[in-house]
């Protein structure tokens, strides 16, 4: 069966999603250990994260790049999820979605949230065809993440080590064992037609 272009997939329960994101080890360690984000990180400042693995190991170099050496799995309340969708905005003008680039960035300014589709990524970090959700959270949508929607933080650091190795020595099937297991995520009410690129 072919692959959507735009789904959200992701590890996700009944209540929770989990997004990757990743941090130097100041502000990583702190976060995984206590399982909330530190003072330090920055709440008035945007953040992204990703419900796919292999796009954050493509984002971090599988958690090798600096300032991406810490790569966290950060479980949030699907209520939250929710929320950041329902109040978020296309980070790119589309003819046709929106009347028009002014609009486009009204819209833009005035919300919390926005939505990137970046290619999905295979074992190897080569581009699939279909799409892979980037939320960007600002303002209330990053305050709200880092102090209400969190519900786990853990150090997924060895396990994009482990993952990478096995693709390394070419045992594939070893490392897609490893791999978080991420579904179809539907979202109450479907994906608005507003945020499919």
């Amino acid at each position: 069966m072919t692959e959507p272009r735009h789904r959200i997939r992701a590890l996700h329960t009944a209540s929770t999603v989990t997004v990757y994101q990743a941090y130097a080890p100041g502000i990583g360690v702190p976060a995984a250990r206590d399982g909330r984000f530190p003072a330090a990180w920055k709440r008035d400042r945007m953040t992204w994260i990703k419900p796919s693995f292999l796009w954050m190991m493509y984002r971090s170099g599988w958690g090798t790049k600096d300032g991406q050496q810490t790569v966290l799995a950060v479980e949030i309340t699907r209520e939250g999820f929710e929320w950041a969708l329902e109040h978020a905005c296309l980070s790119h003008y589309e003819r046709g979605l929106h009347p028009d680039p002014a609009t486009w960035r009204r819209q833009l300014k005035r919300a919390p949230a926005r939505v990137q589709w970046d290619p999905e990524r295979d074992l190897y970090l080569r581009p699939l065809p279909h799409r892979s959700l980037q939320l960007g959270l600002t303002g209330e949508a990053a305050r709200r993440y880092a102090d209400e929607w969190t519900v786990s933080i853990t150090d997924v650091t060895a396990l994009a080590h482990a993952v990478h190795a096995h693709v390394r020595d070419g045992a594939l099937e070893a490392a897609r064992r490893l791999l978080p297991v991420e579904r179809p995520c539907p979202v109450d009410g479907g994906l608005p037609a507003r945020l499919r690129a």
